[in-house]
């Protein structure tokens, strides 16, 4: 039987510019992923200006904004069609949780002029007194 003498080895090397690479990898996946997390929904919407519009901000735990697009279905809460009928519910169910609810309109500009002034006044009847029309300010004011 013969039996090898040990030799001292040297430790094994870590090559560091393939774990920075890895890490690079992870990092730029991490960025990707969690950026697309939350998708806004997007309503093409083309507001009207407005030079002399104030600077309201709206401080609600959940804010009630209903879009007025120009083609039909006109009206939209959170993304989501709703008809007329529906929103005098939706109005009243929130005014009862939140008697200081804000709502922001946020029509196009070629919107029917009906729309707007059907949901003002349904909300109007609902007790919200406290209704924004979201519009688009000039570049140059």
């Amino acid at each position: 039987m013969k039996f090898h003498h040990k030799t001292k080895r040297n430790a094994p090397s870590i090559i560091i510019v393939s774990l920075i690479d890895v890490l690079m990898v992870v990092l730029i996946f991490l960025v990707v992923s969690t950026t697309f997390k939350k998708r806004l929904p997007a309503i093409s919407l083309s507001l009207p200006t407005a030079r002399n519009a104030g600077n309201t901000v709206i401080s609600s735990s959940q804010p009630l904004v209903v879009s007025i697009r120009a083609r039909a279905p006109h009206l939209r809460l959170n993304n989501k069609s709703i008809t007329i009928n529906e929103l005098v519910g939706i109005f009243q169910t929130r005014k009862v949780r939140n008697p200081s609810v804000t709502l922001t309109i946020q029509a196009d500009k070629d919107a029917p002029f009906g729309e707007v002034v059907g949901v003002r006044d349904v909300a109007r009847s609902a007790g919200i007194t406290s209704i924004h029309a979201q519009v688009r300010i000039p570049a140059d004011r």
